[in-house]
């Protein structure tokens, strides 16, 4: 099945429809999902899109779970650098 702008492959669609699903088997859909994403989609406009599409039916399923870890994920920084960005005197 095709998807839609958020979800090309319909990865994340199929996902929600898998019983018994576990939360490891969502990273990795999820993990083929960001890598099928074009470039030039803003992904966390595209996660908070479909957190409002699947969000409100299924609040406990785990691909809720990992999608809003992606978007947390996402506002927080991580520390880039340590000794090696440091300029050398």
């Amino acid at each position: 099945m095709k998807g839609d702008e958020n979800d090309p492959k319909g990865l994340i669609f199929e996902a929600y429809r898998i019983d018994g699903i576990t939360k490891s088997e969502c990273r990795t859909i999820f993990l083929d999902w960001a890598l099928s994403l074009p470039v030039e989609r803003e992904t966390g406009r595209v996660l908070t899109a479909l957190l409002a599409t699947y969000k409100a039916d299924n609040p406990k399923h785990p691909m809720t779970e990992v999608l809003t870890e992606g978007l947390v994920g996402m506002s927080t920084p991580r520390r880039r650098g340590g000794w090696r960005s440091r300029p050398r005197n």
